[in-house]
């Protein structure tokens, strides 16, 4: 029995890609300069995805346990989860419809990713919550990293085949 459909593959590699990419450019502050003196608006922003950029890449260092299966989940997880704030700090602050569209995509399947790699390994499922997918400037002050304080998904969200 495949577990991961095929389908998911293309956007864990791209993902993989992404947080590469723009790691290797987050280590370097002169990255930054052109941009956050240029547009001061982007701060909050970069603050953000940087912090979470930052927590994704110290959680996914993990000490390995001999379990293969369970050091590559342990690995993934934070990156699927680094994927999802960094997704939430878009819709937070970004404008772009198209690009807010694919964020909420983003939060759902890298959720739905997270939950077939811990029933793949027969680790129960956390409570389930509303996804975070509309999220507000003046919430991410107040609701921390917690899902719970977010709305739900827009129920007029196409979800992909």
């Amino acid at each position: 029995m495949n577990v991961f459909p095929r389908k998911s593959s293309l956007p864990l590699a791209v993902s993989i890609l992404v947080v590469l990419s723009v790691s290797a450019f987050a280590d370097d502050p002169a990255s930054h300069e052109h941009t956050t003196s240029a547009v001061t608006d982007e701060t909050p922003f970069l603050k953000e995805n940087d912090a979470a950029m930052a927590k994704m890449m110290s959680d996914m260092a993990v000490k390995p346990t001999g379990d293969v299966s369970r050091d590559f989940v342990e690995m993934m997880i934070p990156h699927h989860q680094g994927a999802i704030d960094m997704a939430q700090a878009y819709l937070r602050y970004g404008s772009n419809e198209q690009l807010k569209r694919i964020a909420q995509e983003i939060i759902v399947d890298q959720q739905q990713e997270i939950a077939a790699m811990r029933l793949a390994l027969g680790d129960p499922l956390p409570p389930s919550e509303p996804a975070p997918t509309q999220v507000s400037p003046q919430n991410s002050l107040s609701s921390g990293a917690g899902m719970s304080m977010m709305p739900a998904m827009d129920p007029n969200m196409k979800m992909g085949n």
